[in-house]
């Protein structure tokens, strides 16, 4: 008959415990600090492109109703579209575009030569967009880095006025890290900046959830066109200010490559904005 040893069978579980602990080592993936996997869920810097919150927070693809004025289609694209095949788009209807051209004063979209000049080309009436990233530095900054970098604008008929891209950081906290105030003011710096240096208004572009939230709602930019970002089937409440809108993004899923949006008029309005 054994003799019992006291700790003896306390012996045999830690040992098989560790034997299992060490088979399981070898099949499941080691765990990644905190700071790792946040990093891998936030996009590299420059990535960022027009709506790219959206569907998060303004509505999820929803189709527009139909208008009840004549409407006109455009896309907007950045550098994840590359090379745009723009007469498949003019074929299917699309008559304005706006592409990306930089991103604070550290990106250029290195697609924007194809697609800026190849919308135009068409027969497209076509223009460019700046996302802005308040964090980083001045709107003054951003706006001179903008025009510089193919954000101006050309009384040729062809070309709109650029587009400020303001709407939730992709890299961080939604506001920027901004009070209202200081978002307001960030924002007027922009706008000033880019009509000194274009004689233009910039378009404005941004979601009325965000606006609402890190600007306060602020209602004093109505004398800038207003591009609206809302996936549903119709636009929604606007920001406080205006009225109207000029342009609507209303999905990131069209029939063919880019966002697609509604300019909220006929033709003749479109090429009206690109005449000043």
């Amino acid at each position: 008959m054994p003799v019992h040893r006291p700790g003896t069978t306390r012996r045999r579980r830690t040992a098989l415990f560790v034997t299992l602990l060490a088979a399981l080592s070898l099949t499941l993936p080691l765990a990644l600090p905190l700071t790792s996997a946040r990093a891998a869920t936030t996009p590299a810097r420059g990535s960022a492109f027009m709506g790219m919150g959206v569907p998060a927070h303004d509505g999820r693809h929803g189709l527009p109703r139909t208008a009840d004025v004549t409407q006109t289609e455009g896309v907007d694209v950045a550098s994840y579209q590359g090379n745009v095949a723009w007469s498949t788009l003019w074929n299917s209807g699309v008559k304005w575009a706006y592409a990306k051209a930089t991103e604070g004063t550290y990106y250029t979209n290195p697609y924007f030569t194809q697609q800026y000049n190849g919308s135009y080309d068409v027969g497209m009436i076509r223009g460019a967009y700046h996302f802005a990233t308040p964090d980083t530095t001045s709107g003054a900054a951003q706006a001179n880095y903008f025009v510089d970098h193919g954000g101006g604008w050309s009384r040729d008929g062809r070309t709109l006025p650029g587009v400020l891209d303001i709407e939730w950081n992709p890299y961080g906290a939604a506001c920027y890290g901004k009070t209202a105030a200081a978002m307001v003011s960030w924002i007027a710096d922009f706008l000033n900046t880019y009509k000194a240096r274009t004689g233009r208004d910039a378009v404005i572009y941004t979601a009325t959830s965000w606006w609402t939230q890190c600007t306060g709602n602020y209602g004093g930019f109505a004398s800038n066109p207003l591009w609206i970002a809302r996936y549903a089937a119709d636009v929604g409440t606007l920001p406080a200010g205006w009225g109207s809108y000029t342009m609507w993004q209303y999905t990131s899923t069209g029939p063919t490559v880019g966002d697609h949006d509604r300019f909220n008029g006929a033709l003749d309005r479109v090429q009206a904005l690109a005449n000043g």
